[in-house]
């Protein structure tokens, strides 16, 4: 087969066209008469060997691995932020209010006369004297047993005080009795019944006990 060149409108790039496919022919040409294309065709003439190829299975991959779970995690706690410092400005201080009192004049000075010494304090009474009953009141009366004590039979002791003044028993107290407050009331009758003397002084206390025997 021939390769016809382009056809260009100047001569000399279509006479070298032509001399390349005169060029090629040559070489098959003689391609051909050295044997070359004989080589060709005992080379297709040889028998192809065809092998099969197994396929190489691969192993089963190993089961999976079971993953631990991870461990949950605590959320970290949240970082500690100061409190603002506040500043408290201290509050001026209140003014201070002078207050200044006039001194008043001295007052006048009164001149008094001593007064009199105060008179001596009265002396303290003395306590009364005590005495006998027989010496100051030689005069007695027996007192009278009570009617409750002659129909129970009763009997009992009395220890009595006497008051003398002026000759007189002006005052009787019970300093014991048994029974109590039973013949109380006669021994105060009979006591104040009693004719007495003073000794010189203005007051003497005389005590005496009574005896009142049951009835038989």
């Amino acid at each position: 087969m021939e390769l016809a060149a382009p056809i260009r409108p100047d001569g000399g790039s279509h006479a070298v066209g032509i001399g390349v496919v005169a060029v090629v022919h040559l070489v098959l040409g003689y391609a051909l008469l050295s044997g070359l294309a004989q080589k060709l065709v005992d080379s297709v003439r040889e028998p192809i060997e065809a092998r099969l190829i197994e396929e190489v299975k691969k192993p089963p991959p190993p089961p999976p691995v079971p993953l631990k779970p991870l461990p949950k995690l605590a959320a970290p706690p949240p970082p500690f932020v100061p409190p603002p410092e506040v500043q408290v400005a201290a509050p001026p201080p209140a003014p201070t209010i002078a207050t200044v009192t006039p001194t008043p004049p001295p007052a006048p000075v009164e001149i008094r006369p001593p007064a009199p010494p105060a008179p001596p304090a009265p002396a303290a009474p003395k306590p009364p004297e005590a005495v006998s009953i027989g010496v100051a009141c030689p005069t007695m009366v027996a007192p009278q047993l009570p009617r409750r004590a002659q129909q129970e039979g009763l009997g009992g002791v009395v220890r009595a005080q006497a008051t003398i003044r002026d000759g007189k028993v002006v005052d009787v107290q019970i300093l014991a009795s048994k029974p109590r407050g039973l013949f109380d009331a006669a021994v105060k009758t009979a006591m104040l019944q009693y004719g007495c003397h003073t000794t010189g002084t203005s007051e003497i206390v005389a005590i005496q006990t009574f005896e009142f025997k049951a009835a038989e």
